[in-house]
């Protein structure tokens, strides 16, 4: 994945949390992050002190780290957004086994209005035990895709449950 993805991505978790979209800075801070540079560094190329940047940066990893639910600071950044982007759901295409640093796209939800018929389909196997395993990892993902702005019925669609069990988890 290039670093135009990880900026796409960066962009829509704080857009998810705030309402807003990177700023120059902010792009340029994780970037330069991902590149491994000095803040005195990215401060240079933006125009700003090094205590701006710093200051800028820190504001910005706290805020990923509460929309992942880890800690994320310089150090981690990268492995941190590996692990989102490996979470074991693909959003795109179901065959599409992407790892971080292999492709050059990044996968997406479709948020169109055409939602899933919510009416049971009798033709289809039972409902599986959501307790086991595989979709234990399922069932944590809920609340972090609640908290991406994602409607019960939209989660329900891209992690394969259904729509009752979403709607169970708290």
């Amino acid at each position: 994945m290039d670093t135009a993805d990880i900026l796409q991505l960066v962009d829509e978790v704080v857009r998810a949390k705030t309402g807003k979209r990177l700023n120059d800075l902010q792009r340029g801070i994780i970037d330069g992050i991902l590149k491994r540079q000095k803040y005195s560094d990215i401060a240079n190329i933006y125009g700003c002190t090094p205590g701006h940047a710093k200051d800028v940066g820190y504001k910005l990893l706290q805020l990923l780290s509460d929309a992942f639910g880890e800690a994320v600071d310089k150090g981690n950044l990268e492995s941190v957004l590996e692990r989102q982007l490996n979470l074991n759901i693909n959003f795109g295409d179901r065959n599409n086994n992407t790892h971080f640093g292999h492709s050059n796209t990044i996968n997406y939800i479709n948020g169109c209005s055409e939602l899933p018929n919510a009416t049971p389909d009798k033709s289809q196997p039972p409902t599986p035990d959501y307790h086991d395993g595989t979709n234990q990892v399922k069932i944590e993902m809920i609340g972090k895709l609640r908290q991406l702005g994602l409607k019960d019925e939209q989660i329900a669609e891209v992690l394969g449950l259904a729509l009752e069990v979403v709607k169970q988890m708290d």
